[in-house]
């Protein structure tokens, strides 16, 4: 490269702003739009991140505090009189709805009904621990769109971008890298904020994925023990 084209080359660097925000601004608007629609989803995903973090460490901790008083050997009968009106998270929802069903039968007199009443006591939490599941894995969805969709619509910018560059260089006859740099770097900075909205989209589904399965499994064992009790209770009244 002769000194004249190292004036041109430098001439051009100094006109194009090659930060993130003048790569934003010098972007044709398909590619602008692409942009921010990847930072929006970018931005959205880690606020489904951090809720999810806190949501799961705090399930938990609330199926910790509610098996502690579960099997501290005092009455299921006071404990569903103290959160069976208002159940916090979904073990005590789970609990509560077992032990409605289980009230309800017994107000109307057990009798012939033992066979069916333990069928529809495990149904009743059985659609429990569907119903909170649901709202537990809210916007789980959001996270695998994201995470599937994203490096293909960063991609778009990018054969956007590479296109206005190949226009550039046939308007201008120039093939110099001042007439082609500029609008490959746009380009590529597209694919890049499509990386960094679809990679935390991917880690976190998979481990909240893990996580939340844990926890559905943590449920199903809950009603398989509480059906249980239930079941001997019965068997116990019927010995009577």
């Amino acid at each position: 490269m002769d000194l004249n084209s190292a004036q041109v080359v430098g001439a051009a660097v100094k006109a194009h702003d090659i930060t993130m925000w003048g790569l934003f601004w010098q972007a044709d608007l398909i590619v602008k739009v692409v942009m921010l629609m990847l930072l929006v989803a970018s931005v959205w995903c880690w606020a489904i991140i951090i809720e999810k973090l806190m949501r799961i460490r705090r399930l938990n901790a609330q199926a910790d505090a509610f098996e502690e008083s579960f099997w501290s050997g005092g009455s299921l009968d006071a404990l569903y009189d103290r959160i069976g009106q208002n159940p916090t998270d979904p073990m005590s929802a789970t609990f509560a709805a077992g032990m409605r069903e289980w009230r309800h039968a017994a107000d109307r007199g057990i009798g012939s009904m033992k066979g069916s009443l333990q069928q529809r006591v495990e149904r009743v939490m059985s659609v429990t621990i569907g119903r909170e599941m649901l709202r537990a894995e809210r916007y789980m969805t959001f996270l695998a769109s994201v995470g599937s969709t994203a490096p293909f619509i960063g991609l778009f910018g990018t054969v956007w971008g590479i296109m206005n560059s190949f226009t550039s260089i046939a308007a201008s006859g120039n093939t110099s890298l001042a007439v082609v740099a500029p609008g490959i770097a746009e380009a590529l900075f597209a694919t890049a904020l499509g990386l960094v909205a679809a990679i935390p989209a991917v880690i976190s589904y998979n481990k909240f994925t893990t996580d939340l399965g844990r926890y559905a499994d943590r449920l199903e064992t809950f009603s398989g023990e509480f059906s249980a009790i239930l079941s001997r209770h019965l068997e116990e009244r019927g010995a009577a």
